[in-house]
């Protein structure tokens, strides 16, 4: 059975960081393309990140690119994103997934496992 569990979220002020870790039993992440997406109150769930596991490429969305950096530590079998510079729009609950068939995609769609998420709020 894939579990996916998020952690690292919580209450921080405007240019402040967090680090969050999507911790998975049952799948490897160094197989699959892992990605984190996130959905704001009244929004639809949106693409923030991505990192392959061919080659370990990595996409992000435009808005948090050059503040947010997603990396893989296979050993621990986990995926962990850096958030720098945060905003309060990024204000959301953050979901990691797994993409079994490593397409790099950024569509929802495309994500067979998902975790439960962790609430990120950001103050001004």
């Amino acid at each position: 059975q894939v579990q996916l569990v998020e952690s690292g979220g919580g209450l921080v002020q405007a240019g402040g960081s967090l680090r969050l870790s999507c911790a998975a039993s049952g799948v490897t992440f160094r197989s699959y393309t892992t990605g984190w997406f996130r959905q704001a109150p009244g929004k639809e769930r949106e693409f923030v990140a991505l990192i392959r596991w061919s080659g370990g490429s990595t996409r992000y969305a435009d808005s948090v690119e050059g503040r947010f950096t997603i990396s893989r530590d296979n050993a621990k079998n986990t995926v962990t994103l850096q958030m720098n510079s945060l905003k309060p729009e990024d204000t959301a609950v953050y979901y990691c997934a797994v993409d079994r068939f490593d397409t790099g995609s950024r569509s929802l769609a495309r994500y067979s496992y998902w975790g439960q998420g962790t609430q990120v709020t950001v103050s001004s």
